[in-house]
């Protein structure tokens, strides 16, 4: 199996008379992409300008962190023809590796517009390095820029950054850095879900080191999905029991729910749900669990009776009291 570094540039609308299209917010300008091997080791390249059919003036902002012009775009290829050579480049066997988690949706975005075949038909699987780099090296929290990363881990910076090539290129030093620090951590895979889950049996149920992950398949609305039993149930993903919620789910903004729920072997198992919108006004869930210590508990509880006394005024005014 190959890995497949991919950094892509986009461009989205700048001047008055063209809006910004919904189906397509960012167009893809540029794909860059490093092959390694098995073993980690560059085998190949890919580097290609696409010419825009959408925006046709550089947003200003892209314009000077890429240092590129509408000129040199213009001498690109269309979007289909060069995303179907790098296709054809990637080969069949490989997993796609991006710094952070935008590509490969923007990717499969600017795939959709122009009617082309999906990469898949339900969450991609991938290694997102800049998440790697923060198991490897900090607190599995933090997302540091690639230049930091670059920096800390020493690589000599020979060609500028904020091009697609440049930033693959270190992506993949990175990435070729953080592997050789323990081979494992390439088990914390990462899933794109810009195609969910068709139906129950494609639907994603992994477990980490530290946590586990459910992606669900779409559902008509919020109600519908809490009403699915492995949704709204929180289990111990060591003893597979069901466990009693301590806390019942509460949200603060209608897209993120959170439950606590206690098991006498392992302690307090936190459960949070996160609400995405699909295709036609469906939905699916993000659903993470994990053990937290006690003092985490409390910050909950200080945020569910926080949403409680929102609930409580928007009622009030509701009702005029």
């Amino acid at each position: 199996m190959n890995y497949i570094v991919l950094d892509l540039e986009w461009n989205q609308s700048d001047a008055a008379e063209e809006e910004q299209v919904a189906e397509l917010p960012f167009e893809i300008i540029e794909i860059g992409a490093i092959k390694l091997n098995e073993e980690g080791v560059m085998v190949s390249e890919f580097n290609e300008i696409v010419k825009p059919t959408l925006y046709h003036q550089l947003h200003h902002i892209t314009s000077k962190l890429i240092h590129m012009q509408m000129k040199e775009l213009l001498r690109g290829q269309p979007f289909p023809v060069v995303a179907q050579s790098f296709l054809d480049w990637c080969g069949q066997d490989y997993i796609f590796c991006t710094w952070g988690t935008q590509d490969l949706t923007e990717l499969q975005r600017n795939l959709r517009y122009h009617n082309m075949k999906p990469l898949s038909d339900g969450p991609i699987a991938y290694l997102d390095v800049q998440k790697l780099f923060s198991i490897a090296y900090e607190d599995r929290k933090l997302r540091r820029s690639l230049e930091h990363a670059v920096d800390h881990l020493q690589i000599k910076k020979d060609i500028p950054f904020h091009r697609a090539f440049s930033d693959a290129y270190y992506t993949a030093e990175v990435f070729a850095k953080v592997r050789s620090t323990d081979k494992e951590i390439l088990r914390n895979v990462s899933y794109d879900v810009f195609h969910p889950p068709v139906d129950r049996d494609a639907e994603i149920k992994v477990q980490f080191d530290t946590y586990t992950k459910y992606i669900s398949r779409e559902f008509a609305d919020k109600k519908e999905a809490f009403g699915d039993k492995e949704v709204s149930s929180t289990k111990c993903y060591y003893c597979h029991r069901n466990l009693r919620k301590k806390m019942k789910w509460f949200s603060l903004n209608g897209r993120h729910y959170y439950s606590v729920a206690f098991c006498d072997k392992h302690g307090y198992l936190k459960a949070k749900v996160r609400i995405h919108k699909s295709s036609g006004d469906r939905v699916f869930v993000v659903k993470t669990t994990k053990f937290i210590p006690y003092e985490e508990v409390e910050k909950l509880q200080k945020r569910r009776d926080h949403a409680k006394e929102l609930q409580k005024k928007k009622k009030d005014k509701t009702q005029g009291l």
